[in-house]
Formats: structure tokens, sequence, C-alpha cells
């Protein structure tokens, strides 16, 4: 339980949240950035930052789509 409550306590800015689960769709991360996330990223914010990176690549992908259709 402590080990929650000292994550939760971790500084990061947003940016810095969504630059690393931007990286993570993409799938190249190297270890040592994978290291300094895990230390310094709020759990909390790399869930909220993961859903909001999830919903605009389905957006993303339904545009594409349409485009698409519509084109053809």
């Amino acid at each position: 339980m402590d080990d929650l409550k000292q994550a939760s306590r971790r500084r990061a800015s947003f940016g810095a949240t969504m630059k690393a689960v931007l990286w993570s769709f993409f799938g190249v991360r190297g270890k040592r950035g994978y290291e300094q996330d895990a230390a310094r990223l709020n759990p909390l914010h790399v869930l909220i930052a993961g859903v909001i990176a999830a919903a605009l690549l389905v957006l993303g992908l339904l545009l594409v789509v349409k485009l698409v259709l519509a084109q053809a």
C-alpha cells in the first residue's frame, strides 16, 4: 500500500506523461528511457493519458476510413 502512495506522489508534467505513452504506442522505447519514466511518472496520470491516446487513435482511424470510403 505504501508503494502505491509513493507512486501517486511522483511529479512529471502532463507533456512528459503523454510523450511516454505515445512512445509506448509506437513500440520503440529504450531501456534507459523506460527506467526514467518508471521512476518519474504517476501511474494514474499514465492511465489517463493512455485512455486519451487510445481514444484519439480510434477517432483518427475512423476519420481515415470515412475519408477513404467517401472517395470510393
